[in-house]
């Protein structure tokens, strides 16, 4: 359920909340290389990349690219493809564009591990900000706080033969 104040979901997800599937790692754990999923550099981050962060090839997120996932646990290489379960999504706001992001794990969360990721979402919705402005890319950035998965998964399209990248620039 999406908590509007950005604080952790309770633990008690049914399993059927908790879907496994495939991410593809775009962003190894204290990576400081953003890079998208066509494997385009974003950005170059001041601060390493606390998870593994990626995509679900076969699902398109709301604002058209692939549905971001982020793993916890150790780094992983870049590429490496995985099925995991998600336990829950975080909800973020980038130029007005609402943007899911699956949270992985191979166990269930911690409330520890769910508000490190929220904390970190807060502060990357404020730093996304920022560039943003000085980008000249207007547009609300916030984060929307947590979801779950199967919430996530269903308001993402299937990813059909004829997408090529995301329709707007990163």
């Amino acid at each position: 359920m999406k908590d509007e104040n950005c604080h952790p979901a309770p633990t008690n997800e049914a399993a059927d909340e908790s879907p496994v599937v495939e991410v593809v790692i775009e962003v190894p754990r204290g990576c400081f290389l953003k890079r998208g999923s066509t494997g385009h550099i974003d950005f170059i981050s001041p601060l390493p990349c606390p998870f593994n962060y990626g995509s679900v090839p076969n699902y398109l997120g709301l604002e058209g690219d692939l549905l971001d996932a982020l793993v916890l646990g150790p780094r992983l290489p870049l590429g490496t493809r995985l099925r995991i379960r998600a336990w829950g999504a975080v909800t973020l706001t980038d130029r007005g564009m609402s943007d899911d992001k699956l949270v992985c794990s191979t166990a269930p969360l911690t409330a520890a591990e769910r508000e490190k990721v929220l904390r970190f979402f807060r502060f990357y919705a404020r730093c996304k900000a920022l560039l943003n402005h000085w980008r000249r890319r207007p547009g609300r950035n916030a984060c929307e706080g947590w979801r779950t998965a199967s919430e996530a998964i269903a308001r993402a399209a299937p990813v059909d033969g004829n997408w090529k990248g995301p329709p707007v620039r990163f």
